[in-house]
């Protein structure tokens, strides 16, 4: 069943988690992004997945709050409503419609073999871990299906969770009839990985990086300048692309060069015979020069809350008109009975 295409161009699906508050400078150049560039090749469709977040217990507040921040940045970013779908996940409810369908199509041992599941409960203990963690991955498949997507922008990390999906279209199409796009991974291989400023060796992230090791988005440029110029180097004193014997240095010449456009060679040559501190005054302004108009972009969508809203509510709709046709068509190979 291929949907109706505002476009020829490959639709492609993503979701961040609103959980995180700030998007850290990891977010932003490992994925987010690469979502403002595909909506130039592709027919995007971008979510806020709040039904993920509950999978560990949420103020309901702050998830409100964060929810909107989420959105906010992504817009700040440079998503633009008239070129993509952007919407909130729990405005769709075919998502978690879809995802009780695809739950009676997995197999409990598949879902026990995922990689995050089993990392997660290790660390979360049995008690601490719920039946939403453990379907977390079915969700993940009905959020891809529902909008016959073509192609999914993740890391390496995530392509179990293409695979899981891809079995579950191919188990549902064996089963009822033609019916899902088999979606593929939209390896983002030119991504940078971003190291913690304090420990580069491993990627800054929330729940792995110390407090001055990751960069906010969301915080004053002063205060992250000042990380840049306290970040971990190395002992020797030349500046040298080399990720193995000088970590700290290539971490902060691949962040220099995904923000300003330049090559690691040309920032190589640039700085050559410079110490350290040169490059990180310097890294420190460019990141200042880049973060300002996020900052103001984002701030500007959440002083108007209402406008926020209205327009996620624009974008759900939009969302609707594919999930709905989706849905419909699975509730009725299904062999549901369909309203009156």
């Amino acid at each position: 069943m291929a949907s109706e295409r505002p476009t020829q161009r490959p639709r492609v699906f993503s979701g961040i988690q609103p959980t995180a508050g700030s998007f850290h400078l990891g977010n932003y150049l490992g994925a987010v992004r690469q979502w403002v560039a595909l909506q130039e090749t592709h027919d995007a469709v971008y979510s806020v997945v709040d039904l993920h977040a509950i999978t560990i217990a949420q103020d309901p507040k702050e998830l409100r709050d964060a929810t909107r921040l989420a959105a906010a940045q992504l817009l700040g970013a440079g998503l633009d409503p008239e070129r993509c779908t952007l919407f909130v996940q729990s405005h769709v409810p075919e998502h978690s419609q879809l995802a009780w369908v695809m739950n009676c199509l997995t197999g409990f041992g598949e879902a026990a073999r995922m990689t995050q599941f089993k990392d997660k409960s290790a660390k979360q203990g049995a008690e601490g871990t719920t039946v939403g963690l453990f379907t977390y991955p079915v969700l993940q498949a009905a959020d891809i299906l529902l909008y016959q997507t073509d192609q999914v922008p993740v890391g390496e990390d995530q392509r179990q969770h293409i695979e899981l999906t891809r079995d579950l279209a191919q188990r549902f199409n064996g089963r009822y009839g033609d019916t899902f796009t088999l979606p593929a991974a939209y390896i983002l291989k030119e991504a940078a990985r971003i190291g913690d400023l304090q420990d580069p060796a491993i990627k800054m992230s929330k729940s792995a990086s110390s407090p001055k090791g990751i960069v906010w988005l969301m915080d004053e440029p002063r205060v992250s300048a000042k990380k840049f110029r306290s970040a971990v180097t190395d002992t020797d004193t030349v500046i040298r692309y080399d990720p193995e014997a000088k970590p700290g240095v290539s971490n902060l010449l691949d962040v220099y060069s995904a923000l300003s456009g330049e090559s690691v060679a040309r920032l190589e040559e640039k700085f050559a015979g410079q110490l350290y501190g040169a490059l990180k005054t310097e890294l420190a302004e460019v990141f200042t020069d880049w973060v300002q108009p996020f900052r103001t972009r984002t701030l500007e969508y959440l002083d108007d809350p209402a406008e926020l809203d209205a327009t996620l509510a624009r974008g759900a709709a939009k969302a609707r008109e594919v999930a709905t046709r989706t849905l419909e068509a699975v509730y009725e190979r299904v062999g549901f009975l369909p309203p009156r």
